[in-house]
């Protein structure tokens, strides 16, 4: 008759490794405050025993579950995929999972994806962007759940954000563009509908052009949804109607490599009759053929801090201070001076 062996359990891993079971729960929960040679031993008793953390358990009795929820628009975008990635490294260091959801830009989708993590039993939330119904953050205030605003930053919400200005990093693109003799403007801007990211883009250019004497009005803008085959359906649209254009600048690296490969289809010479321009300093930019000029984010810095701030939130209360980091240009091959 087989004999079933029962469960491991903290103890047995505490007896194992010749520590308390104080200890272990430490090494397990917040491994960053435990010496390395203690986490050692720890690690090797678990790994030993097959031991897996009763986490249901845990939960109920310390009235968290030690998970983070992350909500992004799309998985496809890299620069997404960069700052979770930072962001996941830091809430591991601090004893913390994440949880990650993507919405396909939609508000339905990001409001039933909030509902769903808070179920689950999310600590904490990281958003995309201030911009969402009264309703969704009603709901949060009513769950007690905290949340943080990255990949924007508005020092006057009261919501906290770490991210960067995205009107001022347009604005300074804009503001080269013009620079270099350039003032028939277009912007391929990614759907505005509920993403203060785009309109803010577009804001910046206004801005760029008002404070250098153009028209804003001139701007001929086409909003179109995220991809390469967009960039390029958008590029060959904005040149079909506005035909005088001679840049074009474009909301994501995405749209701006699209509408670099409709260039080279339509015998479009870039930079020589038409810059082009991106947002974000995804590797696409730099492979690019021409290499694309945009405005690198950053994006790995706010993933970073993002982690660290939710985490001793959570943790020990440690308020979240709304934290501005700077976006800066990264100029290459596509932009050059207005033809004469």
């Amino acid at each position: 008759m087989t004999q079933i062996s029962q469960t491991p359990t903290l103890q047995d891993v505490a007896a194992a490794a010749g520590v308390s079971t104080a200890t272990v729960s430490r090494c397990l929960n917040f491994p960053d405050q435990v010496a390395e040679r203690t986490r050692t031993k720890v690690m090797h008793a678990v790994k030993a025993l097959s031991y897996s953390p009763n986490f249901g358990a845990r939960a109920m009795a310390a009235r968290r579950t030690n998970t983070i929820g992350a909500i992004i628009p799309t998985m496809e975008n890299a620069v997404f995929a960069r700052g979770l990635e930072a962001f996941q490294a830091e809430l591991l260091e601090h004893g913390f999972t994440m949880l990650v959801a993507s919405t396909s830009y939609r508000p339905d989708i990001e409001e039933q994806q909030i509902r769903a993590l808070v179920a689950r039993g999310a600590d904490a939330l990281l958003l995309i962007g201030h911009e969402r119904s009264p309703e969704v953050y009603q709901f949060l205030e009513a769950q007690r759940i905290p949340t943080l605003i990255t990949w924007a930053f508005d020092g006057q919400s009261i919501r906290p954000s770490i991210g960067f200005d995205n009107r001022k990093a347009m604005r300074l693109m804009a503001l080269k563009v013009i620079e270099l003799g350039h003032s028939n403007l277009a912007f391929i801007s990614a759907e505005t509908n509920q993403n203060d990211r785009a309109k803010a883009r577009h804001w910046g250019i206004e801005d760029a052009m008002a404070t250098s004497g153009l028209n804003p009005r001139d701007l001929h803008v086409l909003e179109t949804t995220y991809g390469i085959e967009q960039g390029a359906t958008a590029f060959e649209q904005v040149m079909k109607a506005a035909p005088q254009t001679t840049a074009v600048i474009c909301g994501n690296d995405v749209l701006g490599v699209g509408a670099l490969r409709r260039a080279r289809e339509m015998g479009v010479k870039v930079p020589q009759d038409v810059s082009i321009t991106g947002f974000d300093d995804i590797e696409l930019a730099e492979i690019a053929y021409p290499a694309l000029t945009t405005v690198h984010v950053p994006h790995r810095e706010m993933g970073r801090r993002a982690g660290e701030a939710l985490a001793k939130l959570v943790t020990d209360g440690t308020l979240i201070e709304a934290t501005e980091l700077e976006a800066h240009l990264v100029l290459r091959e596509t932009l050059a001076p207005a033809r004469s």
